[in-house]
């Protein structure tokens, strides 16, 4: 279905129409975890949460979301990126505290996806530097956030921001250089 569509199905939603929303799912539903399976390519070899249990996670927080006003399918996958990256620094700190107790356990959810040659990702490290960077440059951690987490064009993310293309641009060449800095400063 078209972008169009999409639009009108996310503004009733918004509205408080169930039944929009629900037949806005399989639409956006694809696109969400082709996202959610581009992001976690670049995790940890080790990770256990798969693309799958990544956006029924993030669908679940996303319906419990009051009334949002949409505008459109790129603040739509805007939200969806924040909610995913909530998911993510979850997951990390509870396997962290897993880990810690002594009890991990190892639980494919899904399909085990192996990228060979994908670097490892700290989330809690990438999601400690995103709200460092926040603090003083929140557009730059808006690019960053919505450029990584979700996948967003530089035009979806110029729309979603209210700003033009370059000056997305030059955010996110900003946004990664100073991440890459301070996550290898980390890894030290």
């Amino acid at each position: 279905m078209e972008t169009p569509a999409v639009t009108r199905l996310l503004r009733a939603w918004g509205t408080g129409d169930v039944q929009a929303r629900d037949r806005l799912v399989p639409l956006v539903y694809g696109e969400l975890r082709r996202r959610a399976a581009a992001y976690l390519r670049r995790e940890r070899r080790s990770h256990t949460l798969q693309p799958t249990a990544l956006v029924h996670e993030a669908y679940v927080r996303l319906i419990d979301q009051s009334r949002i006003a949409w505008q459109n399918r790129a603040q739509f996958y805007g939200v969806a990126a924040c909610i995913m990256r909530r998911v993510l620094v979850d997951h990390a700190r509870a396997a962290r505290m897993a880990k810690r107790s002594g009890r991990l356990v190892s639980v494919t959810l899904e399909e085990h996806h192996a990228s060979v040659g994908a670097p490892d990702i700290d989330i809690l490290a990438l999601d400690e530097a995103l709200t460092h960077l926040a603090e003083f440059d929140p557009r730059k951690s808006a690019v960053a956030e919505l450029r990584f987490f979700s996948g967003l064009s530089v035009e979806e993310t110029a729309h979603v921001l209210g700003v033009s293309v370059a000056t997305v641009e030059r955010e996110w060449r900003a946004a990664r250089a100073w991440l890459f800095a301070t996550l290898k400063r980390s890894d030290v």
